[in-house]
């Protein structure tokens, strides 16, 4: 197995992805052993000295002005991790805890936070053994970081907390026995560098932001089916128009069908006696809106990997100076911003494809099509309801679109007086992903069976591929059956690459 070496660069989302999935082990780099140890000299002469400093000699938060004997700082830091793990809900995925152990450590070898190399050394031996910490996925406003998830992670650290380990949920302590590595003590500073942080935002929004990039093709390909069993025209992808106004986004798009489109019979057949010179919106105006959909998401990968190479913590440590400096970078707010904008994108990407959707069951609409794609309409409701359950889809993306960024709730006794809800707008992105990869199954799904009725001629290049990607595991329907499990392996498969050239299986 490959291994990666960190140093607190920055990390591309691919590269989280596989470490998320285990395809690749980590090691803290040796060339970052230096910068380490100074800045935990610091830490460690602040403690000989008896400095105040917070974080190090002081408590926490609204306590920040209560200093701390030396005497009790290692209890300090061990009751700081156990009272900030209250975590609600479901367990993060081992993807996405694999990813949050990933990006933390890996700003920790900056060398900014004043934590000990073996700390940092365990949290990749969590991901090289295998143990992943039991993180549940609510309790985090993304202010102070994501204290509550992060402390879930740190409890295994120190042999508490639970574990998955080879398909078991152990007691912490347990599941580190088991993978042979022993629980560590935490020294001054140290707990609070590990709750410190915008990681597990980061991995949720992260992983479903790869997902959502992979749509963004996906639904160039559905489009493409739907415009052709639509008898659609081309014309709107001519490379001149979208020179006339060159955003990189629709430029991509358009090339990208053009080529899907390529050596169409059905354009064929239809390009002499077809008095129609445009298509409706949703058709002809693909790479206007899926451009713009990839735009937003090209600058929340932007801001994510700024962020993955980042120091998170708080205070930072400058051991070239030994000062020990408070700040901010704690705060989700980049974050929770770009999340939004990628939830909202999404949104609209979905709301195009249901369009397309409904021009293709809707007999009004649908150039020849019979009534929602049935041969026998009236005895039969052929893809009635998909398109029923695609709108039920879209409402639910819509409501999970108001942006989470725009809420603050102050806490911590009004010393956190504003938060970012980085965490809730990473979760809800992840749910707008699930609905879109399903609702661009039934897109993908409604296209194929109208493509049966322009047989025998024959779509453009890349759209057959599509087409016979999709009769791979879904029959065409000759007569009504229950389509859910349908959708589903049509949904597994878009999220498996089948209908992109995506490399991750997240």
């Amino acid at each position: 197995m490959p291994t990666m070496q960190l140093t607190g660069r920055r990390l591309s989302l691919s590269e989280i992805a596989q470490v998320a999935l285990g395809d690749v082990s980590v090691q803290v780099a040796p060339s970052a052993h230096a910068g380490i140890l100074a800045s935990r000299n610091v830490i460690e002469d602040i403690v000989a000295r008896g400095v105040v400093v917070y974080g190090v000699s002081t408590g926490f938060g609204k306590l920040s002005e209560m200093h701390i004997p030396a005497g009790e700082l290692r209890q300090l830091q061990l009751n700081l991790v156990r009272s900030h793990a209250c975590g609600i809900g479901r367990p993060l995925s081992i993807a996405e805890v694999r990813a949050m152990i990933l990006l933390r450590a890996n700003v920790l070898t900056l060398g900014l936070s004043g934590i000990r190399l073996e700390v940092i050394e365990l949290l990749c031996e969590l991901l090289n053994c295998g143990v992943h910490p039991v993180i549940p996925e609510k309790g985090s406003v993304g202010a102070s970081g994501d204290l509550a998830p992060l402390a879930h992670l740190a409890l295994v650290l120190i042999g508490e907390g639970e574990a998955f380990y080879r398909g078991d949920r152990l007691p912490g302590l347990e599941a580190l026995n088991k993978a042979g590595l022993r629980p560590t003590i935490l020294e001054a500073k140290e707990g609070l560098a590990l709750l410190n942080g915008t990681q597990a935002m980061h991995a949720v929004g992260g992983l479903a932001l790869l997902r959502a990039k992979r749509l963004a093709r996906v639904a160039d390909v559905a489009g493409a089916m739907s415009l052709e069993a639509l008898k659609g025209t081309p014309t709107a992808f001519d490379p001149r128009i979208h020179r006339a106004r060159p955003h990189p986004g629709a430029l991509a798009v358009a090339e990208h069908l053009c080529e899907l489109l390529r050596e169409s019979e059905i354009r064929q057949s239809h390009l002499n006696g077809d008095p129609r010179v445009q298509d409706a919106y949703s058709l002809r105006c693909m790479p206007q809106v899926h451009g713009a959909v990839r735009g937003a998401l090209g600058h929340c990968e932007d801001v994510l990997e700024i962020e993955s190479g980042s120091a998170t913590d708080n205070p930072l440590i400058f051991a070239e100076t030994g000062d020990v400096l408070s700040g901010g970078n704690f705060h989700g707010a980049p974050l929770a911003l770009a999340l939004d904008y990628a939830a909202i994108a999404l949104t609209d990407l979905m709301s195009i494809s249901e369009r397309r959707t409904d021009r293709l069951v809707n007999p009004d609409l649908s150039e020849g099509l019979p009534p929602f794609l049935s041969p026998h309409a009236g005895t039969h409701s052929g893809f009635m309801i998909l398109h029923v359950a695609a709108v039920a889809l879209l409402n639910e993306a819509k409501v999970l679109a108001h942006p989470a960024s725009i809420d603050n709730l102050p806490t911590s006794g009004g010393k956190e007086d504003h938060v970012s809800m980085g965490m809730t707008a990473a979760l809800k992105l992840r749910t707008i992903v699930e609905n879109a990869e399903h609702l661009l199954a039934i897109e993908l799904l409604s296209a194929a069976e109208g493509l049966e009725f322009r047989r025998p001629l024959k779509g453009g290049v890349g759209v057959e591929r599509a087409y016979e990607s999709v009769r791979a595991i879904s029959p065409a329907v000759d007569a009504d059956r229950s389509l859910s499990s349908d959708i589903e392996r049509v949904a597994t498969a878009i999220r498996s690459g089948m209908f992109d050239s995506a490399t991750h299986r997240i």
